[in-house]
């Protein structure tokens, strides 16, 4: 590279780049700080009042137990669920904020180790824009923008495995690359924990995280020269172990089975009919998802960080030398994320469509499971365009020029992307806010009269986020939300207002 290319990228990177990473930031990281702020606002609905009684009454492991039993084989799930209820109503609301720091923290550590294996120096404050824009892409970008991150039971189930998944995949590359053997047993041991606790917290992501690890099991086998020990084969396996363990405990357990009878018979998932049905669920779904554009600004923060990466010095020594991979294994490699998505997704609609019948695909909660792996794809995929476009100019003795016009051009469809996002958001705010000052009032009035003696109570529903409240079926020996919020408040029945 030549003198005035290098003083070239020295300007760059002392003028540009921090302005396009801080205006990235700034505007992620807003949507993310309204997204937690609203955490203080969130009040129960649905399955909230069910956990809260239950944690209050039975305690952690008590729920852990009625999950086992009477519910669904959650037992992970329900253990979350006791600590977040724990202490009523607080834990939820400071949950959402834990989420965006363990998914943030866990991101940027990702992305440095994906520098350093290009051979480039982290930046920092680009990384954390990053981290904070795919985050508000996954959280508001959807159609159930207040599940994804406000409501605790959908966000125990369905977002928090996406965070232990980014710190499990943390955990794997210090693992294998560990030179002593008893700290590497560990490693490998917390891998089939960790495994089992997610077979037991959320189908849908073992089912996603499962696909990945086992295709990435068979990739990194010795042979095929990805990989030169057995180390990250052997962590793969063991995670598509607990999984799998998790999994059957879950499905034999009393209350998955009882959760199984009480669906009407219906054809074999895997039957002719039932596998076009899903199939066809799973196109309505996709047309869902791709009608979100906003989704495609995860590829533009790529491309940002990419075109950084090709700046400036590169990271000495990170880079390992060793046998150079065949050309196939590694286009290989680079196309993995796409069947994963792929097939994820459909096992994700294949395990809806089996729980909840025709509509289960309308779960949308759910999607995040493979929403997040395909963001992260999508982000990657822009790291490798925006490095490639950096050497490709470099090559052409154009980059002086042509690189900043591309950071400028990368920064304004990554904000726009999240500028596509604030009706979302100011939406979520109107209602999520609304509802808590009137639940307060609601609240004050029931206790009041609970205290008095009343056992039976007046209610008035108040929905959000396309979710369960009482009074949803007219026979009221079916109406659990009722009847949860019967036992949190001591009395014997509601009736509606």
């Amino acid at each position: 590279m030549s003198t005035a290319s290098t003083e070239g990228d020295r300007r760059l990177h002392r003028r540009l780049l921090p302005v396009a990473g801080g205006c990235l930031a700034a505007a992620a990281g807003a949507l993310i700080a309204v997204g937690c702020f609203l955490g203080l606002y969130v009040r129960p609905t649905s399955d909230d009042w069910c956990a809260a009684w239950k944690s209050r009454d039975l305690g952690v492991l008590g729920i852990t137990h009625d999950f086992y039993t009477t519910q669904n084989g959650r037992i992970t799930n329900a253990f979350l669920s006791g600590i977040v209820y724990g202490d009523g109503f607080a834990g939820v609301k400071v949950l959402p904020t834990v989420i965006v720091v363990a998914f943030t923290a866990g991101l940027v550590l990702l992305g440095i180790q994906l520098f350093r294996q290009l051979g480039r120096t982290p930046r920092v404050l680009l990384l954390v824009a990053g981290a904070l824009a795919v985050q508000a892409l996954v959280y508001f970008g959807g159609t159930r923008t207040y599940q994804v991150l406000l409501w605790a039971p959908a966000t125990i189930s369905h977002t928090l495995p996406s965070v232990i998944g980014v710190w499990a995949l943390l955990l794997a590359v210090w693992t294998v690359r560990q030179p002593r053997a008893g700290i590497r047993a560990c490693g490998f041991a917390a891998a089939f924990l960790i495994g089992f606790a997610i077979g037991t917290l959320s189908e849908s992501f073992a089912l996603v995280s499962g696909l990945l690890a086992g295709v990435l099991a068979l990739l990194t086998l010795p042979p095929f020269k990805l990989a030169r020990t057995w180390h990250p084969f052997t962590w793969c396996l063991l995670w598509c172990a607990g999984l799998v363990c998790g999994l059957t405990v879950l499905y034999t357990s009393p209350g998955a089975r009882w959760r199984r009878a009480q669906q009407p018979a219906r054809e074999s998932m895997l039957s002719a009919g039932e596998l076009r049905g899903t199939y066809e669920d799973w196109l309505r779904m996709w047309d869902s998802v791709t009608g979100q554009g906003a989704y495609l600004g995860a590829a533009a923060v790529g491309i940002l960080l990419g075109l950084a990466a090709g700046i400036g010095a590169a990271a000495p020594g990170k880079r390992e030398a060793g046998r150079a991979a065949p050309r196939g294994m590694l286009v290989a490699l680079l196309l993995l994320p796409v069947p994963v998505v792929v097939l994820g997704s459909f096992a994700v609609v294949l395990g809806l469509r089996s729980g909840y019948g025709p509509t289960g695909w309308t779960y949308a909660r759910t999607w995040t499971n493979y929403l997040v792996p395909m963001e992260l794809a999508l982000c990657a995929y822009g790291v490798l365009l925006g490095v490639w476009a950096r050497r490709f100019l470099a090559r052409r003795g154009t980059a002086a020029a042509a690189v900043p016009a591309g950071v400028v051009a990368a920064t304004a469809l990554a904000l726009a992307s999240l500028a596509v996002l604030v009706p979302n958001v100011k939406q979520l705010t109107t209602a999520t806010v609304t509802r808590a000052v009137a639940w307060d009032a609601q609240n004050s009035r029931i206790r009041t009269e609970a205290a008095a003696g009343a056992t039976d109570l007046g209610y008035r529903p108040m929905h959000i986020g396309n979710l369960a409240e009482p009074f949803y079926t007219s026979d009221y020996r079916r109406d659990w939300v009722a009847a949860c919020i019967s036992d949190w408040y001591g009395i014997e029945r509601i009736h509606r207002l």
